[in-house]
């Protein structure tokens, strides 16, 4: 698998993860009334949402970083960094952790954009062209 495949599989899993993670910070007040009356309250737990926004940060700084090294433009960075800083305050700020509504608001918007830095990133990648203007 050539590196740009390989970059384009990594930007492909962090949008699909990104806009999944969206999707369940959006239904969560709906989850949490469920889910303790079905016997998967151990799914909430904070380990769980804590060591997804470290892997969604970190798998979103390495593709859009090197997205940026080929493509040179901070679009997709600029979706990702208020995204990351979105994701990061609600799982980290107390009083907006413990409010269901605002931290699934918070979780939702700042999944959403890191979902769109991902798909932002895959199309600037794949529109970009080496050629003898290229750096690289």
């Amino acid at each position: 698998m050539s590196p740009q495949q390989r970059h384009r599989l990594l930007d492909r899993l962090g949008a699909t993860g990104s806009l999944l993670c969206a999707l369940h910070c959006a239904l969560l007040p709906v989850l949490i009334a469920l889910l303790p009356s079905m016997g998967f309250a151990g799914l909430m737990g904070d380990g769980i949402e804590e060591g997804f926004v470290l892997f969604a940060s970190l798998l979103g700084l390495f593709t859009i970083v090197q997205g940026y090294r080929r493509h040179r433009a901070v679009r997709a960075l600029w979706l990702l960094v208020p995204g990351l800083a979105a994701l990061w305050l609600g799982i980290g700020h107390e009083p907006l952790h413990h409010d269901a509504i605002l931290h699934a608001v918070t979780m939702t918007f700042g999944g959403t954009l890191v979902g769109l830095a991902h798909l932002a990133n895959l199309r600037l990648s794949h529109g970009h062209v080496h050629d003898a203007t290229c750096a690289h």
